[in-house]
């Protein structure tokens, strides 16, 4: 009689048990059922846009839905942003966010929709975008000590292109203007082509760009590379030594492009899609696709990312204090 009500007992845990089991894991194991899609707050055929065409393609083959590629670009990537920020935590909707939508607009703006650390679940961090401090060929600076020599003998008189106010490129400037003690005049321009075309027709003698878009024009020789601001040389710039080797001891900014999704998403859907992209960034048609465009693939785990959303919100913070760049 005992082994029978003891029996009966354990049944009766183990329903309640079962019973009890939150929906989310039933849920997760269920999805997908109907189609993805990846928010790119960016127009077709930029990096983010190539990035998050190629993080679908795998997600299509492996989870059985087909994933597209939502393009929602306008206001600094804040549109598209705000739009996934406010889409629901059902699995169904990622967002390939980036320094300037992520880690720069929350101090930029006084105003925002969104907040990252708030609104966003961290899925991976896929590529690191290095910047290179350039000049026009015609400047007498050769490396970054020349760079910091003459702009000591003439304070503010070396004007350095940018995106915009307050864009990566500027804020990267400004941090190492104040790194190495010299005084810059910022020149801001409506996107990051303009700047370019300004560097290198000789309208303005210094600009930084990601390694995707001063790479060619670097082989080509219409602009000088003095030096890259992340900590190891960029493969793609193998010759051009870091800022950090050059004096500018301990200087690291890039830029870079992660995936996320809205904050609710659940745990074993996150885990799955990390996975999934980790395991594509390896492959070698991703490692190729990203060398053709200049950018490092990374592939880190949900905990890196979210460590490195946290540390890079303070050190963009930090740049948009000392350059004193506001929008309202």
């Amino acid at each position: 009689m005992r082994i029978q009500r003891a029996q009966l007992l354990t049944r009766t845990v183990i329903a309640f048990l079962v019973a009890a089991l939150p929906y989310v894991p039933v849920f997760a194991q269920q999805w997908p059922v109907r189609p993805l899609r990846i928010i790119v707050p960016f127009p077709p055929g930029q990096g983010a846009d190539i990035v998050g065409r190629l993080v679908a393609e795998r997600l299509t083959a492996v989870l059985g839905q087909q994933v597209v590629v939502e393009n929602r670009p306008g206001a600094g990537s804040m549109l598209g942003t705000e739009y996934a920020a406010k889409a629901p935590g059902d699995g169904y909707t990622l967002l390939i966010g980036g320094t300037s939508a992520l880690v720069i607009n929350p101090h930029l703006y006084t105003k925002l929709a969104y907040d990252t650390l708030r609104d966003f679940a961290p899925i991976s961090n896929l590529a690191s975008l290095p910047m290179v401090v350039c000049v026009h060929p015609s400047f007498r600076a050769h490396n970054i000590q020349d760079l910091i020599m003459v702009a000591k003998r003439r304070p503010g008189e070396i004007a350095y292109g940018s995106s915009g106010n307050g864009s990566a490129d500027h804020l990267t400037q400004a941090l190492f203007a104040s790194a190495a003690g010299i005084k810059l005049t910022h020149v801001p321009y409506k996107g990051s082509a303009a700047s370019m075309t300004d560097l290198i027709g000789g309208q303005i003698v210094m600009a930084t760009a990601t390694t995707p878009g001063a790479v060619p024009y670097i082989r080509a020789g219409q602009i000088r590379a003095l030096g890259v601001t992340s900590l190891q040389r960029s493969p793609f710039l193998t010759d051009v030594p870091t800022l950090d080797e050059q004096g500018v001891k301990g200087f690291n900014v890039i830029a870079w492009a992660g995936l996320v999704a809205p904050a609710k998403t659940q745990l074993p859907i996150l885990e799955r899609l990390n996975a999934e992209v980790v395991r594509m960034l390896k492959t070698s048609e991703a490692q190729k696709r990203f060398q053709d465009l200049s950018m490092v693939p990374i592939g880190d785990t949900r905990e890196q990312f979210g460590a490195f959303l946290k540390a890079e919100l303070t050190t963009w913070g930090e740049a948009v204090k000392l350059s004193g760049a506001k929008v309202e």
